[in-house]
């Protein structure tokens, strides 16, 4: 029981630690600890989405424009994890450009420099997120904050499906060996329709997006990350750290494309 009890504050300092840049020490680096991370990641996804949204909002309020206010909210979250995520989504854009086999695209992904399908794959990413946003915030700061927010929670759920049982490790060392295959896959779908709720009622909110559409977003985003995840096990063999950065900028960049297309609802 004692260990279940301890599950919140391990969970909550291994998610913060590594999922972000906050001042926060990670106690304990195990497998149970990685378990009980990744069950919490959506919200340490939250505080770096509201984070975001918040110097959006606060741009806006100085004067500043809907696109300032884009960029401002899609560079917070690239500070508040040094961009590992972004890192992550270029060495894995080389390693599947590359069409070598596994064992050499996983080589190519572990350099420290960055090959051109990894700098065009950054700046279409970027570029669309920028865009969504700018859309999003041109049409009122409640519609660009709330995507960004939404964007940040649906990208850290990106990573916990991810670390669903059933999907292994492509490497034995790394974080993605750590965090690979430890959350349970019932555990996994009920975070992710736990967010998916919470979502849908932040949709209820007067002047939002609405309930369906929120909620569409969280699935646009767990739908794309997992079409990208299911295609890295087919190349690499499994998951690795740059893979689970990919997932996730992947993840948010859906969501946003999910809120920016149609009339909000």
């Amino acid at each position: 029981m004692s260990s279940l009890n301890s599950d919140g504050p391990v969970g909550l300092r291994f998610a913060f630690g590594t999922l972000t840049v906050l001042p926060v020490r990670v106690t304990r680096w195990d497998r149970d600890a990685a378990r009980a991370g990744m069950r919490w990641a959506p919200l340490a996804g939250l505080v770096v989405g509201l984070c975001a949204a918040a110097a959006g909002g606060l741009l806006l309020l100085l004067g500043a424009g809907p696109l300032l206010a884009a960029v401002a909210s899609a560079a917070v979250p690239a500070a508040l994890t040094r961009g590992l995520h972004l890192d992550g989504l270029a060495d894995t854009a080389d390693g599947l450009g590359s069409g070598k086999p596994a064992e050499d695209a996983l080589r190519i992904m572990k350099r420290s420099d960055i090959g051109p399908f990894g700098v065009i794959t950054l700046l279409f990413v970027l570029l669309a997120q920028v865009a969504a946003l700018y859309e999003l915030y041109g049409r009122g700061w409640v519609h660009g904050a709330t995507a960004a927010a939404a964007a940040g929670v649906v990208a850290r759920l990106a990573l916990t499906l991810a670390s669903r049982t059933g999907i292994p490790a492509a490497r034995p060392e790394g974080l993605g060996a750590m965090v690979a295959a430890t959350v349970p896959a019932r555990q996994a779908l009920g975070v992710a329709l736990a967010v998916a709720a919470v979502c849908a009622a932040w949709g209820t909110l007067p002047g939002g997006y609405g309930p369906l559409r929120l909620a569409l977003s969280v699935l646009a985003g767990t739908a794309a990350a997992e079409l990208l995840l299911r295609h890295c096990l087919r190349r690499f063999g499994g998951v690795t750290g740059d893979v689970f950065g990919g997932i996730a900028e992947t993840a948010a960049t859906a969501a946003l494309l999910a809120l920016v297309v149609g009339s909000p609802w």
